[in-house]
């Protein structure tokens, strides 16, 4: 159990570089791979199965996520962490001796499962040794790793294969997850240990792991590798909803559920959850559509179409920055997030109006202002979740909300993709150039997504303002 004493200053920024590289990690590897695949598929063969690559990771990333929260309050957090970064080094490795694309998705699944709680670990490190309050700080360094890895994984993963190798974006893995490994084991090492005496509901792993896999194989295949109303999509849907089900029951019936009831109960938990699940998913789903407006509406190459995201990226982290820092000291902490979900809401909604006539800077200009709002929210959904668990339940608490916000994330992406590219828009991808009368449907289908943006926008405000705002544990700095 961990004592009341604070951590000092100099030892919490070494804890913090440490965590910073595990959650590197598992960041950028959702990323880098991106630009490289079409060099992988030239080299392994078989460029029609190159979305297992990416698919097979988000899978286990997904699915391990509430198993290590839980896995964190029994056994403790350094052992756990030490293991996933183990077991992502080992993926890397793999990946990168590869030598077809089936090895290569199984080994991706394998850096997944390593990977897929580091980042809910390393938030609840930081819970740990830092009070309520003055958690927000921290939570911001993770937003700017998150975000760095945004902008840089593509960036990098692109030269590294042009310009080497692509099995350089998993070698890299070697000497990062190594340091990880060393600085988190010696400092973690050297502070108090927190365990609790919990069981784990293997059956109730099975049903969520089967549930949520088969959700985010249907969301990343839909409209891509599948129809949507296809017999593949269909049936992995229907699975997903009967093992949901089965799940449910579990929880209800189970001595204690992998996510238990007294933390699902707790009405500031599921507002936080929603919150951060739409404003998450609205940052990622921008991320993910806007370098294909860019590249066909605005003729911008891939490397420009890069460049013009990080603005909405640098948005996102100095949203996140000032909202964390004014935790620490403001006793109504709601009313930064409250402010800039609901100005990119107003931003979102004037780009649905003017997606035909706003200049590309107008238009750039209103997606910074939609991801500052998503940053503002980030720090405060994490900590009022942290502040509002018992203690026995931090690891659990965290990783939970880190399990649906990716849940939501992959629904909202999927959502974004149809009505972007739904219709046979997918099409215009392989023209060298479109016509009038083609940008001018693609301008049409964008203004659905930003309308689309804006009711996310809104929902996420909306239960950021329904969310209790309760007093945060640990003294205000003065």
């Amino acid at each position: 159990m961990k004592d009341n004493t604070p951590t000092p200053p100099a030892e919490m920024r070494q804890v913090m570089v440490g965590l910073g590289l595990a959650m590197l990690l598992s960041a950028l590897d959702q990323t880098i791979v991106v630009t490289a695949m079409p060099t992988i598929g030239a080299d392994l063969g078989e460029p029609e199965n190159l979305p297992w690559i990416v698919t097979a990771y988000l899978v286990a990333a997904t699915v391990v996520t509430p198993l290590y929260g839980k896995f964190a309050d029994i056994y403790g957090r350094r052992i756990v962490i030490l293991v996933g970064v183990a077991t992502f080094v080992a993926g890397s490795v793999a990946c990168a001796l590869a030598p077809s694309i089936a090895a290569l998705a199984v080994a991706r699944f394998l850096q997944g499962m390593g990977g897929g709680g580091l980042i809910a670990l390393s938030q609840t490190v930081v819970a740990d040794l830092v009070s309520p309050r003055e958690r927000g700080r921290y939570q911001t360094y993770f937003a700017a790793v998150f975000v760095t890895s945004s902008v840089a994984g593509p960036a990098l993963g692109g030269f590294l294969a042009q310009y080497l190798h692509w099995s350089l974006i998993f070698w890299i893995n070697l000497p990062l997850g190594l340091a990880a490994l060393v600085i988190v084991n010696a400092r973690l090492k050297r502070l108090p240990e927190r365990r609790h005496p919990h069981s784990v509901d293997y059956p109730g792993a099975v049903f969520l792991v089967t549930a949520s896999g088969a959700m985010v194989l249907a969301l990343g295949w839909g409209g891509a590798r599948y129809p949507w109303v296809s017999a593949p999509v269909l049936g992995l849907l229907g699975l997903s909803a009967m093992f949901w089900a089965a799940f449910a029951r579990r929880t209800r019936s189970a001595e204690e559920p992998l996510i238990p009831m007294r933390i699902l109960s707790l009405a500031i938990v599921r507002d936080a959850i929603a919150s951060s699940s739409f404003g998450l998913g609205s940052f990622v789903g921008l991320s993910v559509v806007m370098p294909i407006f860019y590249e066909t509406a605005m003729g911008l190459s891939a490397h420009d179409s890069g460049l013009v995201l990080i603005p909405l990226m640098v948005a996102t982290v100095i949203g996140a920055t000032v909202s964390g820092r004014m935790m620490a000291v403001v006793h109504r902490y709601k009313i930064i997030p409250l402010l800039g979900l609901g100005a990119g809401a107003v931003a979102a909604a004037a780009a649905a109006w003017k997606a035909d006539s706003a200049s590309f800077v107008t238009l750039n200009a209103l997606l910074t202002v939609v991801t500052f709002g998503v940053g503002t929210m980030l720090p405060v959904a994490t900590v009022s979740v942290q502040n509002a668990v018992d203690t026995r339940d931090l690891g659990t608490g965290t990783a939970t909300t880190q399990f649906f916000r990716q849940l939501g994330a992959a629904l909202i992406v999927a959502l974004f993709g149809a009505l972007a590219l739904g219709g046979g828009r997918a099409d215009y991808l392989a023209e060298a150039k479109l016509s009038p009368e083609e940008i001018a449907r693609l301008v049409g289908s964008f203004r659905l997504v930003f309308a689309a943006l804006a009711v996310c926008m809104a929902l996420s405000f909306a239960f950021m303002a329904q969310m209790e705002e309760r007093p945060l544990r640990g003294e205000r700095r003065r």
